[in-house]
């Protein structure tokens, strides 16, 4: 950090140089003695609320900067502060004190006044980017013109900012920061105009020589612009997004910006009145307490908020600029902090263009209480805020047919069926999760989306266990979102078990597998279900039941032939005794009734215990 030092030294009328300045060079510090002396106070004594010079003259005038008292005289500030000269000091307030004033709203507060005054004075005073900028505004606010003396202190300031701040980068970035504290001046001043644009500038410079591939080495300056006022760092993403920094770079800015200024981005909790929860598979969720906002905390909540609408208001525009788990964790602290509804729409759309990369943790947003007041005021709470997440489904089935109608061959609704049937699953668990609004998801996405259901059997069979009182006629009405034919063998034979399944789906799971197996026995795939490591175990598991299965059915044939040409023999036995006497009918008939009986009970036991075979009532799968 570079320094300028003025040192104002005490000169006497025959000095052969008293009427122009000194300018040396010691140590990298230019050290500049001017022509106005004004050696009036042999030293200063600061006390807790008020600043004093010490001087054989009484002070005759008093300057109130916040809560401080300068105790001052009046010259040294007549010949170079054309504020101080501009107001009558010839008749003093006060006897014993002098003349009082109040500066209000004065730019950097009493430290700088202190600094000020010791120029004044014919002290030396440092100038480094920290303090430039507040003693550039006070030099502004008191008038502290060449007209008043030549190498007043606003020329001296504005000479350091230019030629010396501007010049570095972590310079510029540290008198950007002062500027937090003095608005408006450093606005009207253009000296935050002028920063941005430094910054603005130098960071292009690096972007383009740093070759297309966004390495550390080249994105060395996020850190630096996030410790930056959310304004100023708009103003900063602006002027590189017009310079032509490419978007990518400007998204992962964005993104780092976020993470570092905003509470719960990534877990962490700090000034929010929330909590995190892990269940059992480790899953971050989160949740929120009820109750209203403390007084303490409305400002805060208030700059958080601000924070949030200006991050999503320069967002790149680009698909890909910034990840869906950024945006989807934005979303959720913006519905949090309660932001702009205008700008959460534009946020939900902007998460629908990008869907596919969302994962199941991602889409399971908290309905937050705010006040004592939920989002789902209609209705029971809900766990998990739905109604976002199907704002945001529709949006991007929206994005989808708008690609089909372009004639774009690449879609992306096969991925995202897998993602919403897992999503469904973990909203299935809410006891308060009507059926309706489950239904009413689950059959957003097209019929086509879905190759295989047993993801959507999983989530409906996972709602039929945290609902059991429903009815048979809602059981029956939330299964028909569920196509038995697109279940995997593991599916049919799970779902074929299933006592919270209606009679009707069993029967026709039951279908659905005896034609699987039909497949299997000659030799066709049968399975479109997840490539699990024990997958190959069960298929040749199931192919020696089908082989089993087989052999017993070619026996109940062996032996219904049999029992066929028995019953060929009594009939040709009946028509010879049909003419003879009545007791060798009575036999023959009462044998012929025997196995008749014989016959119905053997096709009634092999039928049973054909179907035994075919629904493994006494193996257990598990749908994953």
């Amino acid at each position: 950090m570079q320094k300028l030092i003025l040192d104002e030294q005490e000169g006497t009328s025959d000095h052969p140089e008293s009427n122009e300045s000194h300018h040396q060079v010691h140590d990298d510090q230019l050290v500049v003695v001017p022509t106005m002396l004004n050696a009036i106070a042999d030293g200063f004594v600061k006390k807790e609320k008020s600043w004093s010079a010490t001087s054989q003259l009484p002070s005759d005038l008093s300057i109130r900067v916040e809560d401080i008292t300068f105790y001052i005289h009046k010259y040294p500030l007549i010949a170079r502060c054309g504020y101080i000269n501009q107001i009558e000091l010839h008749e003093p307030q006060n006897s014993h004190l002098g003349y009082d004033i109040k500066l209000e709203k004065f730019p950097g507060g009493s430290e700088t006044f202190e600094t000020i005054l010791k120029f004044c004075y014919g002290l030396p005073i440092s100038l480094n980017p920290a303090n430039v900028a507040a003693l550039r505004c006070g030099s502004e606010y008191l008038e502290m013109t060449e007209a008043m003396e030549e190498g007043n202190l606003i020329s001296k300031t504005e000479a350091f900012f230019t030629f010396v701040a501007l010049s570095s980068w972590n310079d510029t970035i540290a008198v950007l920061k002062s500027c937090e504290r003095l608005s408006p001046w450093a606005e009207n001043l253009q000296i935050v105009r002028r920063c941005c644009d430094s910054i603005a500038w130098k960071i292009f410079r690096e972007n383009s020589t740093a070759g297309e591939i966004i390495t550390n080495e080249g994105t060395w300056w996020f850190d630096d612009v996030a410790t930056l006022r959310i304004d100023f760092f708009m103003r900063i993403i602006t002027a590189v997004r017009v310079k032509g920094v490419k978007p990518e770079i400007i998204g992962s800015c964005i993104m780092n910006y976020g993470e570092k200024c905003l509470p719960c981005m990534y877990g962490d909790t700090r000034g929010m009145d929330c909590k995190t929860s892990t269940n059992r598979r480790n899953d971050s969720q989160w949740s929120i307490t009820s109750g209203r906002i403390g007084e303490t905390s409305i400002g805060q909540n208030k700059e958080q908020r601000t924070i949030i609408e200006s991050l999503i208001s320069i967002l790149p525009p680009q698909k890909e600029t910034v990840s869906c788990k950024f945006l989807l964790r934005l979303l959720k602290i913006s519905i949090v902090y309660a932001a702009s509804p205008a700008l959460i729409s534009e946020l939900e759309k902007r998460i629908g263009m990008v869907l596919e990369n969302a994962s199941t943790n991602d889409l399971l947003i908290p309905t937050y209480a705010v006040g004592d007041q939920t989002i789902n005021s209609n209705e029971e709470q809900t766990i998990h805020n739905i109604d976002v997440v199907q704002r945001i489904l529709d949006y991007f089935l929206m994005y989808e047919q708008q690609k089909l109608q372009q004639q774009e061959l690449k879609s992306t609704t096969l991925n995202i069926s897998k993602l919403f049937d897992s999503y469904l699953a973990e909203i299935a668990r809410d006891p308060n999760v009507s059926i309706t609004k489950f239904r009413v998801l689950a059959e957003s996405l097209p019929r086509h989306a879905r190759t295989c259901h047993d993801g959507l059997y999983r989530a409906i069979d996972t709602y039929l266990k945290t609902h059991p009182s429903l009815s048979e006629h809602d059981r029956r009405r939330l299964c028909k979102i569920m196509d038995c034919g697109k279940l995997s063998l593991d599916g049919c034979m799970h779902a074929a078990q299933n006592e919270r399944l209606p009679m009707r789906i069993i029967i026709q799971v039951l279908l659905s597998e005896q034609v699987k197996m039909r497949a299997a026995v000659h030799g066709k795939d049968i399975t479109e279900s997840d490539d699990n490591s024990d997958k190959e175990n069960r298929w040749s598991s199931t192919k020696n039941e089908v082989k089993s299965l087989r052999e017993e059915l070619e026996n109940v044939k062996i032996q219904m032939a049999e029992l066929h040409r028995d019953y060929s023999e009594l009939q040709q036995e009946y028509e010879k005794t049909n003419n003879k006497h009545r007791s060798p009918w009575t036999s023959g008939w009462r044998k012929m009734k025997k196995s008749a009986l014989f016959i119905r009970k053997m096709i009634e036991d092999e039928t049973q215990e054909g179907e035994h075979k075919v629904k493994p009532g006494r193996r257990t799968q598990s749908i994953s």
